[in-house]
């Protein structure tokens, strides 16, 4: 695999969400053992489209002025910048489907929080921007994120059933990860 710039998987500090709070949280967005195996097969499904997703996601938050401003630094976006989140973003689609959701991957979670937040934005890709991306896309992206991906799980030819489940544990994967993206952003304790 080419290596990604700046994605650090298996090498983030450690998370201090713990695994145990994990587990409360995968309860409470109702993520089972069938989702880990509808995601798996998300993947699969995924995998070869990912190029075609970001294209739609970019399409997106460049179309939208508010969005776009958290690649650069008020003027025009940082065209470097954009495409070393999209090779990240990219691995992200995948990572989200096929890790194990184990200490690991919680560790990377909270380093993509940081990566948000003005603790560690642009320090990755020592670019400069805006300082912070806000709370509050963070969670609306969940949406985005979520209803554009449904036609692309569509697109294998997997009974409609099999499609909704995979779209289900997307939609949880989804909110799972960016819950864990907020933790830089909330007071101390009461994350």
């Amino acid at each position: 695999m080419e290596r990604i710039k700046g994605y650090t998987y298996g090498q983030a500090m450690s998370s201090p969400v713990s695994l145990n709070d994990l587990e409360l949280l995968k309860t409470t967005v109702l993520f089972t053992d069938d989702d880990v195996q509808h995601l798996k097969l998300a993947g699969e499904v995924l995998q070869d489209q990912t190029d075609e997703i970001l294209d739609l996601w970019y399409g997106f938050v460049g179309s939208n002025a508010h969005l776009v401003h958290y690649f650069g630094n008020g003027s025009a976006p940082n065209a470097e910048y954009l495409t070393a989140v999209r090779a990240r973003f990219n691995q992200w689609i995948l990572d989200l489907c096929k890790k194990p959701y184990d200490q690991t991957w919680l560790n990377y979670q909270h380093e993509i929080g940081l990566r948000h937040h003005s603790i560690k934005k642009n320090k990755t890709d020592n670019v400069d921007s805006v300082p912070i991306i806000h709370y509050r896309y963070l969670v609306a992206f969940i949406f985005p994120i979520t209803a554009t991906i449904k036609g692309f799980l569509a697109k294998k030819n997997h009974d409609a059933q099999t499609i909704e489940k995979m779209y289900s544990a997307w939609f949880k994967a989804v909110t799972l990860t960016v819950v864990l993206w907020t933790h830089p952003y909330i007071k101390e304790n009461e994350f």
